[in-house]
């Protein structure tokens, strides 16, 4: 008789591997895994954006055929809408793009970090910090300073607003539901501020600053595009990296800590490349709204809460989102350019409500 060798763990194995699929850098020092379903929903969600921008790019003014725009993109266009592509419609939809995967991303991480579905850039003041600052430099220093770095500016405001909240939320390390309040509080603040500042402004001043506030992606040009995926390149691979620090942190902190988790620096990490992506997408886009509170819950629907799925899966979403808002931004009230906030707002809020009632019982 042959002798059998049962080794432990081998059918659990066999199963991961056909669910699974891991990821590794070269150095094997850095591994992400993924659910072969995220990986299919993943393709079906950037097929659709991409067959929704080759279809509805070219509506406008001048309509431009599907056909025309996908020559356009692999460089064999006829040349007759190289300006209406190249300057105009591109640059739009990709940063329009591009800022809803940053506020995804920026949500995802903050309702990671708080454990609480409500947690969004907006709610935790995140969004109100960049636009105070955004809305005193186009107030007091256009003039002085390039536009150029109004990024900057607004990534600073954001920054400097998040360190205050997790200050003034410390008390033996940060909990989540302290964090949550502080930066409620602190968001009021920023939304007064920045009222303040408007009324001191020139009308000329206050009205481009109040269209910026609304959100729009209305005249992005390459630079915004380039501006916006440096960050996402840069920010992305580290929220993947700390993802599975965030799925153990969502046993509680006491577990985390227990199993070898850094909590608060990984906490702190993980808020400062939220802070990033959500004031680089604000400086670029303006405040749009409750896009990183309702693509994480879109993304969790569909692939569960697997940080790194859930990750990717929110930077679609969110992309989808905000191109969606911004094409119903410029062709529904046709010729007025509605900014795209607007429609974010329309939707966010209701959404948000919906979501304190389905929880009311909780808080």
């Amino acid at each position: 008789m042959k002798r059998v060798i049962l080794k432990h763990g081998t059918g659990r194995d066999d199963m991961n591997a056909k669910r699974y699929v891991t990821l590794r850098s070269r150095s094997g020092r850095f591994h992400i895994q993924l659910e072969k379903k995220a990986l299919w929903m993943m393709c079906g969600l950037a097929l659709a954006l991409l067959i929704i921008g080759v279809i509805s790019v070219g509506w406008g003014d001048t309509y431009v055929h599907p056909w025309e725009v996908l020559r356009a993109i692999w460089g064999r266009g006829s040349g007759d809408y190289d300006f209406i592509l190249y300057r105009l419609r591109f640059p739009r939809a990709l940063t329009g793009v591009l800022v809803g995967a940053a506020l995804g991303i920026a949500g995802a991480v903050l309702q990671g970090i708080i454990r609480n579905p409500l947690a969004s850039p907006d709610i935790l003041g995140i969004t109100g910090g960049a636009s105070v600052a955004a809305v005193t430099f186009i107030a007091y220093g256009g003039a002085v300073l390039s536009i150029q770095w109004l990024p900057v500016a607004a990534v600073a405001g954001a920054l400097v607003v998040s360190l205050l909240v997790y200050t003034l939320a410390w008390k033996d390390g940060v909990t989540p539901i302290r964090l949550v309040l502080v930066g409620i509080g602190l968001a009021s603040a920023m939304s007064s501020i920045t009222t303040l500042l408007l009324v001191m402004s020139s009308s000329f001043t206050a009205g481009k600053a109040y269209i910026w506030l609304t959100g729009s992606v209305y005249g992005a040009s390459w630079n915004n595009v380039y501006t916006m995926l440096i960050a996402i390149v840069i920010c992305t691979p580290l929220v993947l990296y700390f993802s599975r620090s965030l799925n153990t942190q969502e046993l509680g902190d006491d577990v985390a800590t227990g199993l070898g988790v850094e909590v608060q620096r990984h906490r702190v990490m993980l808020l400062l490349l939220s802070v990033i992506l959500a004031g680089t997408a604000v400086a670029v886009a303006g405040a749009i709204g409750f896009v990183g509170l309702i693509a994480p819950h879109i993304a969790r629907r569909l692939v569960g809460r697997s940080m790194g799925s859930l990750t990717l899966v929110s930077a679609l979403v969110g992309g989808l989102l905000v191109y969606l808002a911004d094409l119903l931004a410029r062709t529904v009230f046709y010729p007025i350019d509605i900014p795209a906030g607007i429609f974010t707002a329309g939707v966010g809020a209701p959404f948000f409500l919906y979501l304190l009632l389905q929880r009311r019982n909780q808080y």
